[in-house]
């Protein structure tokens, strides 16, 4: 704010006279505190979102698996009784009990083979019916090759044993599928488990804009489907489409 004149001050000078009252009697200039009106800070800058990078994805791994210590209770009313135990390739940034959970909530979610009964399941630590492993891409391959399957480091696979999954289709999901990994790990064990329970053949897109089937490869394409990652609708339909294998 500038410098004003105190009350009754009046000027040095008016024109060319000089003050009458001299120097002494002059009120002196002041500076006047600054205005009271209040003073707009700066905005604070919004923190600029970054991209979350994606996990680094091993190639390899030594080919031994760490098996979840943790066991949990049915799933499902009706149906054959199936128990299966998870295993995690070691060295892998993975929690095998963390994702033993996560597997088991899959199971049990509402849009799952267990609550239609197509199923019951429980995941136990030991005498297990069938075992899911997640496992790097080249030791996934060297598993699903022993069933004369070739999944070029990108796909997952059943076998004898159970299910392999390819840990970076566990970690990074699919690029045909629309939703975040944790939404395509549903449907990599509704696929897989899928299969476990009977359902030998894969089927293709029911038409445009419908919902891609659970029993669809999905990666390999949707053909005019949306991503899902459930067997049912919402409204307790099985998602179906034609038999293409």
């Amino acid at each position: 704010m500038g410098v004003s004149l105190g009350a009754g001050v009046a000027l040095a000078h008016f024109q060319g006279r000089q003050d009458p009252a001299g120097p002494a009697a002059r009120a002196p200039l002041s500076a006047e505190p600054p205005s009271a009106a209040p003073t707009t800070a700066p905005p604070t800058p919004k923190p600029t979102a970054t991209k979350k990078k994606p996990p680094t994805v091993p190639r390899s791994g030594p080919g031994t698996f760490t098996t979840a210590t943790a066991s949990g209770k049915i799933t499902g009313t009706s149906g054959t009784l199936r128990r299966y135990r998870v295993q995690i390739e070691e060295g892998v940034d993975l929690s095998a009990r963390g994702t033993a959970e996560e597997i088991e909530a899959i199971l049990a979610h509402p849009r799952s083979w267990a609550a239609h009964g197509r199923g019951r399941f429980q995941l136990v630590a030991s005498n297990a019916d069938f075992v899911i492993r997640i496992a790097t891409p080249d030791t996934a391959d060297a598993l699903c090759a022993r069933q004369g399957l070739n999944t070029h480091g990108e796909l997952n696979c059943e076998t004898t044993e159970g299910v392999v999954v390819n840990l970076k289709r566990w970690m990074l999901g699919s690029p045909t599928f629309s939703g975040s990994p944790e939404q395509y790990r549903h449907l990599i064990i509704n696929h897989e488990v899928g299969h476990e329970i009977g359902i030998r053949q894969h089927m293709g897109c029911g038409g445009p804009g419908k919902p891609a089937p659970a029993m669809m490869q999905q990666i390999k394409g949707l053909n005019g489907c949306r991503s899902n990652e459930f067997p049912y609708s919402e409204d307790g339909s099985y998602i179906t489409g034609p038999i293409v294998s």
